[in-house]
């Protein structure tokens, strides 16, 4: 007898989750929490982990916790799909480095999704433009403000657009 909640073979299991500087150390639990734990019960098919740093040197959370990264952005070229945690301020830029790099992963087919504030990098990089997206709702309203082109729905979970998913 099959395993029911077996995964089929998945084209690039690789889910990189892109760490910084103030992590938002909620977000990254989540990410962690459902792709980098084993998953046994879900068959041999189930994901691979791993974790980019977006800055150089060392890196703590907004709470102060120190970690390590894999790699650097360069993993985003391998991943198949590529987690953004909540972003470290609704007001602070996002590096061109990052942007190019979720522009050139999206562009070859990696999934993109953001969990709360991560939204508003996924927006700089132009991939939610004319379409759905959704944030925390205490965000909603900047994120309207600011990326016109995006129709933000603040009244939901989740919106799957496909390739690029928001929470």
């Amino acid at each position: 007898m099959t395993n029911p909640l077996s995964l089929p073979p998945l084209s690039n299991p690789l889910v990189v989750t892109v760490a910084y500087d103030q992590l938002c150390t909620f977000e990254f639990g989540i990410a962690t929490e459902i792709f980098a734990l084993a998953r046994p019960e879900m068959g041999p098919n189930w994901y691979r982990f791993a974790v980019a740093g977006l800055d150089e040197g060392e890196m703590r959370s907004t709470g102060g916790l120190r970690f390590a990264v894999d790699g650097g952005l360069d993993l985003l070229a391998e991943a198949g799909t590529i987690i953004i945690p909540g972003w470290r301020g609704i007001d602070a830029p996002v590096p061109q480095v990052l942007i190019e790099a979720l522009q050139a992963a999206h562009a070859r087919g990696a999934r993109v999704l953001s969990l709360c504030s991560g939204v508003f990098v996924l927006a700089a990089a132009g991939l939610l433009d004319g379409q759905r997206a959704t944030t925390h709702w205490r965000y909603t309203d900047a994120l309207t403000a600011r990326f016109p082109a995006i129709a933000v729905t603040p009244d939901v979970l989740y919106v799957d657009a496909g390739s690029v998913l928001t929470s």
